[in-house]
């Protein structure tokens, strides 16, 4: 076992109403459990806990603080390169940066050096988890999952199905698609700390029999994950629509293949009806809340009280490269405008103790991984970050003026980015930190 002494935060509580602790003098001790994963054996203060392991190789970190990893539930790691790359919209944007910057992962070789650069970025920035897409192209699934495997990290993807409205390069074909994804599954799913998702990448993308497919597999394999992009652009809404003029919503289309269940995550859902979120509660799917890129792509924003009024579970990610920034600090300071500017006519205010679940435990239950990953109660994973509130002037003026939790944590979201994140640790990996 070992053990950290710092400032640990960490979250208590029923799931919809968990609520922050700061341990100012706390003590975070780790070790394996019965089947050998390296857990949060204990976490408290460290005035409590410090005789009872006394005997533990315990590193101090004063001045420091000890916060679960970063879950990000949807970004793409092929458009490393895309981001902050001009354009009027979602599709044109599409069209114009991402799927010609896609076609060049079809070669092993630079799918092997970006999963080296995206998995080294996401670690640099306290992510720990995320669910990510890689291209129509096996050779980028393997080199992402490689990778990973090779830093121990927990990290859920697929191959993109797109077998129609594609450009030569990274359309696939229906029957052949289909076939690699289960091939995918078979060789990672479950391996280690990895996991499948499988991933149309819109409505518009994928023909009927390639959607027919994608849901017969997710009935095979029902604990790999459904990845999907919905309601995010008001011209993409429409594109549905001529493709499927049957069909209720958007929505409705992944319904009606079989790919809304728990484990299935739906980036944006901006523009969704109240039918449609309680279709997202009583199916179990999930949202994944992209501010930086609904803001930067003038896509729209998610209307925080009707999600919350519905009941439907979701969670913050950064949506890198429509997404603006690797940092989970951005991404949470962006949902907090998006929540104030939002669908909903008076706003929502986003608490600080909110925002930061959404990125960690309210991530990872969003993701069928509550209790796994996301917070340091005992038996979870013990990934966490190590933050330094001084590691900028402003921000070490702001923190060492804050009154209570929530003053720190705002102060944290509004002035952090890489720098306050000093080291991540996954236990896994055999101590090993970024």
């Amino acid at each position: 076992m070992k053990a950290y002494r710092a400032s640990v935060l960490y979250f208590v509580g029923p799931a919809q109403a968990k609520r922050a602790i700061l341990e100012t003098d706390g003590l975070l001790v780790v070790g394996p459990d019965a089947e050998g994963r390296q857990v949060v054996r204990a976490v408290g203060a460290y005035s409590q806990l410090a005789s009872q392991y006394a005997d533990v190789p315990t590193a101090h970190w004063p001045g420091r603080i000890i916060a679960p990893g970063f879950v990000d539930m949807h970004i793409h790691y092929p458009q490393v390169d895309v981001i902050g790359s001009p354009a009027e919209g979602l599709l044109p944007w599409l069209e114009n940066y991402t799927f010609p910057h896609e076609k060049r992962f079809v070669d092993p070789g630079y799918s092997a050096q970006a999963a080296t650069f995206f998995i080294a970025e996401l670690l640099r920035n306290g992510v720990t988890t995320a669910l990510t897409f890689a291209t129509s192209h096996p050779a980028s699934v393997n080199a992402l999952f490689t990778e990973a495997q090779k830093h121990s990290l927990r990290l859920i993807t697929g191959k993109c199905l797109m077998d129609q409205n594609s450009p030569d390069g990274v359309r696939d074909e229906t029957e052949q698609s289909l076939i690699d994804t289960e091939t995918l599954i078979n060789r990672w799913h479950g391996v280690d700390r990895l996991g499948y998702a499988i991933t149309p990448r819109f409505v518009p993308s994928c023909s009927e029999a390639q959607l027919r497919g994608a849901g017969e597999l997710a009935a095979r394999y029902p604990d790999v994950w459904i990845q999907s992009h919905v309601a995010e652009n008001l011209g993409e809404i429409a594109w549905v629509r001529e493709l499927h003029p049957q069909v209720r919503s958007y929505l409705n289309v992944y319904e009606r293949f079989g790919l809304l269940r728990p484990r299935a995550v739906y980036a944006h859902c901006i523009h969704i009806d109240d039918e449609d979120r309680a279709l997202m509660r009583t199916t179990g799917a999930a949202a994944a809340v992209s501010p930086t890129s609904n803001l930067f792509l003038g896509s729209g924003f998610f209307d925080y009280a009707g999600a919350d009024r519905a009941g439907f579970q979701y969670g913050l990610a950064s949506d890198v490269g429509g997404g603006t920034s690797f940092s989970p600090f951005h991404t949470m300071l962006a949902a907090y405008y998006v929540g104030r500017e939002g669908q909903s006519k008076s706003g929502v205010s986003l608490k600080p103790q909110q925002l930061w679940w959404q990125h960690t435990g309210g991530a990872a239950r969003a993701l069928g991984l509550e209790g796994v990953v996301g917070n340091l109660q005992p038996g979870c994973e013990a990934d966490f970050i190590v933050l330094n509130p001084q590691a900028t002037p402003l921000m070490a003026r702001k923190t060492a003026q804050a009154a209570s939790l929530d003053e720190l944590l705002f102060a944290m979201i509004v002035l952090g980015d890489d720098r306050l994140v000093e080291k991540t640790v996954i236990s896994q990996a055999t101590e090993a930190a970024w």
